[in-house]
């Protein structure tokens, strides 16, 4: 089963998707985790994105299908994975399921989009700024980058929800209250899918 998390930067995407990766034993796979690992390791791939997620924009869709299909035609994903910043645009989305196809994972079945209020996210963002120390934190936390990274959400990502959502697939959930709340809300749509 194919499993995704849509949401805006700062949403609990990564929070969520690890949580629910631990219960449900499926690999987690964060593009966002992947991609800036390979700008700290210096590796070919790490340096054609680093001024790329600096800026606040998207790693083009060709570069990012490559490296999701890398990982999803890993063993431990045979049944299944929950993607945690993937797909992002419509054109990486459309690409997504013949991909999961031709390696044998079948269709995207759940979409989880976490809902979050604009102003929850930059406060959020903000506090991960604050808690990892003055010059800590991630390059992609600062407070241009998250403009700019909302202002690209808002623009490529968020028409997502509607494709998804005629796809049938697609399950809204609240994203505010405490990790445990949200993650009862993502619990429950994931047992539902399952059963239905």
């Amino acid at each position: 089963m194919l499993t995704v998390f849509l949401g805006p930067p700062g949403a609990g995407k990564g929070t969520q998707a690890a949580r629910l990766a631990a219960k449900y034993g499926s690999p987690q796979i964060s593009t966002g985790d992947m991609l800036r690992a390979a700008v700290a390791a210096g590796t070919p791939l790490g340096e054609r994105v680093d001024g790329i997620m600096k800026s606040g924009d998207l790693v083009p869709d060709d570069l990012m299908l490559e490296v999701v299909e890398e990982r999803l035609d890993q063993p431990d994903c045979a049944s299944g994975a929950i993607l945690d910043g993937y797909p992002r645009t419509r054109g990486q989305a459309e690409a997504l399921d013949p991909l999961a196809q031709r390696i044998g994972q079948g269709e995207v079945s759940l979409v989880l989009m976490l809902d979050v209020p604009e102003e929850e996210v930059i406060r959020r963002i903000s506090g991960r700024r604050e808690d990892a120390g003055g010059g800590g934190g991630r390059d992609d936390d600062q407070e241009h980058v998250v403009l700019e990274r909302m202002r690209v959400y808002r623009e490529l990502t968020e028409p997502l929800v509607e494709y998804y959502r005629d796809k049938g697939v697609l399950t809204e959930i609240a994203g505010v209250g405490t990790v445990d709340e949200i993650f009862d809300r993502i619990d429950a749509a994931v047992r539902e899918n399952l059963s239905g």
